[in-house]
């Protein structure tokens, strides 16, 4: 098996109004590896129907640690979608 048809996986948190949206506050994605954080969000939309309407570019966490959409993710990784927050 040659390094770019290894699949990884990864957990998947989703908090606030995106458990809402997608009906569950954690998933496990299963995809080809080398992947992003980006590739992950495409995995989602098309496995849940209602993480089509998470935005475009959403918060992220990965490993507590916030990053962009190109960050690369690897296995056992956790990745947090974080939903924007208003204070007051």
């Amino acid at each position: 098996m040659t390094e770019d048809s290894r699949k990884l996986t990864l957990s998947v948190r989703f908090l606030a109004r995106y458990a809402e949206l997608v009906g569950t506050e954690s998933a496990t994605v299963t995809l080809s590896s080398p992947a992003s954080v980006s590739d992950v969000l495409g995995v989602l939309r098309s496995t849940f129907p209602g993480a089509r309407r998470l935005p475009d570019r959403p918060l992220c966490a990965l490993n507590l640690s916030q990053v962009d959409l190109a960050t690369p993710v690897a296995e056992g990784d956790e990745l947090a979608l974080l939903p924007p927050v208003a204070g007051g």
